[in-house]
């Protein structure tokens, strides 16, 4: 198939997404407090080929598609989350895959899903701004439509901070409003990156780091970090993975 018909049809699928999700979402506006807004972070810096790009991509998807996903979601007082997307790599370049989206069954689960399948790569080097993501991360945050009890930030990358300010400002800045920062270090370029993340990037009650040794562990460990995220309540800090 020539590109520019992948492009049209990859095109077409983000838009019936995209009226899916407005649907959905004008229905949730009746009750829309949520138990957790939470921001996914996904690292698109030079470091990250694309296939490992890919790899990411479909370890949330099968994530947000596994049955364990949304009993935890199902656990908690408002049976619903809600979350957002974005690519990440130098201080001002940030991409939001998937907007504000309330997950509460089975269909909405994998609407999400659906999405970030078919969201495309938007960004490529720039160098590694954590501490741009997680200012982002805070920004986006302000902007959701759901109130709730808990904010958190889930941040995976390769690589340490090595532009914009020290990623420890930035972190501070956040825990100090009551956000939360978890991170999913990916060993594959810095061997000590999730020690890095745990003195530098996670903060806030019960942060926790999963580090895993390559992307093919991606899924496993992001459906893991999932379901202590939302499962979490601000008292279970004994549940942190440090």
């Amino acid at each position: 198939m020539p590109k520019w018909a992948v492009a049209i049809a990859v095109a077409l699928l983000l838009a019936v997404l995209s009226f899916s999700l407005h649907t959905r979402t004008m229905a949730a506006v009746a009750d829309p407090a949520v138990d957790v807004n939470l921001v996914l972070a996904i690292d698109a810096s030079g470091s990250v080929e694309d296939d490992r790009f890919e790899l990411q991509k479909r370890g949330f998807a099968a994530a947000f598609r596994d049955p364990k996903v949304l009993q935890a979601i199902r656990a908690g007082d408002r049976r619903s989350i809600a979350v957002i997307m974005f690519q990440w790599t130098g201080p001002p370049l940030q991409e939001v895959i998937m907007p504000w989206t309330v997950i509460r069954d089975e269909q909405s689960a994998n609407l999400v899903a659906s999405i970030i399948e078919a969201t495309p790569r938007k960004l490529m080097g720039g160098g590694t701004s954590i501490s741009g993501a997680v200012d982002y991360a805070v920004r986006t945050l302000a902007t959701s439509p759901y109130p709730a009890r808990r904010r958190v930030i889930d941040i995976s990358g390769d690589g340490s901070n090595n532009l914009g300010r020290p990623v420890e400002q930035a972190r501070d800045q956040a825990v100090a409003q009551g956000i939360g920062i978890n991170g999913l270090p990916i060993l594959a370029v810095e061997p000590d990156l999730d020690q890095y993340f745990r003195e530098h990037v996670i903060g806030g009650p019960g942060a926790f780091v999963i580090p895993v040794k390559g992307y093919e562990q991606f899924a496993q460990a992001i459906l893991r970090k999932l379901i202590i995220e939302i499962s979490q309540r601000p008292a279970d800090s004994h549940l942190a993975l440090k």
